[in-house]
């Protein structure tokens, strides 16, 4: 009896062999995608290679536009680079933003990592958001209190006031 069953399974073609062989992660059996010849499915590529075509115009008019701008701005910040006196202060200052950011993500990352923190911080920021909202957002004169601040604000930072 031991002859005539694995006499069997040499008579299975070996596409059988494999295809109980294989593990998959999902019940269902691996599919290869079907073109079909319904309408429907070609409209859709129609419709689809339209919105591509549409997509590719308009980033290639966005594309001149854009080299343009950037040439401006360029042009633009190196006339005022040109035009500083201080240097030195202005890499010092920039140098010193940059190690600023760095620290405060790794010290935002020290707090990731403790386990309430977290979520204490997100109620913090809650608070304060609703705060804010109660305090210069809801009512009409203190919209304009809040404007007026933010231009008195531009002022100093622009240096006209």
């Amino acid at each position: 009896m031991a002859v005539a069953a694995s006499a069997g399974t040499v008579l299975v073609p070996h596409r059988l062999l494999t295809t109980t062989n294989v593990t998959r992660c999902s019940a269902l059996p691996y599919l290869p995608p079907r073109l079909s010849s319904s309408p429907f499915l070609k409209q859709q590529l129609s419709e689809s290679r339209k919105f591509s075509l549409h997509q590719t115009r308009a980033s290639s008019s966005e594309e001149t536009s854009t080299s343009l701008d950037t040439n401006e701005l360029f042009t633009d910040l190196k006339e005022k680079w040109d035009a500083l006196e201080n240097k030195s202060t202005v890499l010092l200052y920039g140098g010193g933003g940059l190690v600023a950011v760095w620290l405060s993500s790794i010290l935002v990352g020290a707090i990731n990592s403790v386990p309430l923190l977290p979520k204490i911080m997100e109620l913090v920021g809650l608070g304060y958001t609703g705060w804010f909202v109660y305090r210069y957002l809801l009512f009409k004169s203190s919209r304009k209190e809040l404007a007026t601040d933010i231009d008195a604000l531009k002022k100093k930072i622009a240096g006209t006031e």
